[in-house]
């Protein structure tokens, strides 16, 4: 059946710059870090990224390891790109990594110009395209010269693979080193994807956004909902399919505390005042900064997509709500 999308996809999703630069990405985009690997569904897969279309979610983020197996989200987005999104190709932002274990030897992993070639390479070949339009680095690499990691990325662009560079939990200090580097190269560098929801906020006294501001480079965050903890999936215990009942994935069931519980439901009842679910507030707070381009959201239902794609209908979080959210957040008192 031929995917004829929602013709009034532009009409809803706010649209935001992605710091200094030409690009605008969708205020949420859609990772496929999880849940479009070999081992999922694929007409699920396809499902929530024509939801996401409909919805005006432009922006579709991968990564080389993602899957599993390693490589096989690439190859689920491939096949949708071919079968459903190829005559919108100019419509999308399509987007991957390298940085993380990828092929056994010393020149599958970190940040060598080696692998960072080889690599991106090995990503167009899975997504059945010429370019993508963001490449980044995935994470710093301690032992290689950050010249020579920025100097691929450098190549990637000036060679045709991608329109644009980014890097990915940079924090701020490495993240200035980068910007000069490619600002002396003359290399696009748009986004830095680094993980910040409620419950993780190490970027604010690492000082990211003032650096990001300095720079002209956007945010992209990353695990927004804390693994789906900041949603009304824990209002009441760990679901048998969650996450955190999962064996594998990132959200443990250890973390799902008592007292992050009492928190959660607390940050449901501001919600709910809003007129909004967890899920929108907890976006919308991300979304609060100027220098966050946009939100990275998982899902493994259409349904979620659709939820997360309203997060800015509402009005602005006012200062009140920021000061009710701050207190649940420190356990103080409201």
């Amino acid at each position: 059946m031929i995917y004829d999308p929602n013709p009034q996809r532009y009409e809803s999703l706010p649209y935001r710059r992605a710091g200094r630069s030409g690009l605008l990405l969708p205020a949420v985009s859609l990772g496929l870090w999880h849940n479009f690997g070999g081992v999922d569904r694929f007409e699920n897969a396809r499902a929530m990224v024509r939801t996401a279309f409909d919805a005006g979610i432009t922006h579709f983020d991968l990564a080389n390891n993602y899957g599993p197996p390693p490589g096989s989200a690439e190859e689920t987005f491939g096949q949708l790109l071919r079968g459903d999104l190829a005559p919108f190709r100019d419509e999308l932002i399509v987007s991957s990594k390298a940085g993380y274990t990828m092929w056994p030897g010393p020149y599958g992993d970190w940040g060598s110009r080696k692998y960072l070639l080889a690599s991106c390479d090995a990503s167009l070949k899975r997504l059945g395209l010429e370019y993508v339009d963001v490449f980044y680095h995935h994470r710093p690499d301690p032992n290689t010269p950050l010249t020579e990691t920025m100097g691929a990325l450098d190549q990637i662009v000036r060679s045709g693979r991608a329109l644009y560079v980014g890097v990915s939990n940079y924090p701020a200090a490495l993240l200035r080193e980068a910007a000069a580097i490619l600002r002396d190269l003359g290399t696009p560098f748009v986004l830095n994807q680094p993980s910040y929801s409620m419950f993780n906020r190490w970027l604010e006294p690492d000082g990211l956004p003032g650096a990001l501001e300095d720079e002209g480079v956007g945010a992209i965050v990353f695990s927004p909902l804390a693994q789906g903890l900041l949603s009304n999936r824990y209002l009441n215990g760990i679901p048998d399919d969650s996450r955190a009942a999962s064996a594998t994935g990132f959200l443990k069931e250890g973390a799902v505390t008592p007292e992050r519980v009492a928190q959660v439901r607390a940050l449901n009842d501001v919600a709910a005042a809003r007129g909004q679910t967890l899920v929108q507030l907890a976006l919308a707070w991300v979304l609060r900064w100027p220098q966050v381009t946009s939100a990275l959201i998982g899902a493994s239902r259409p349904e979620q997509i659709t939820d997360a794609a309203g997060a800015l209908n509402a009005p602005p979080l006012t200062d009140a709500e920021l000061d009710a959210i701050e207190a649940i957040l420190s356990g103080a008192p409201a």
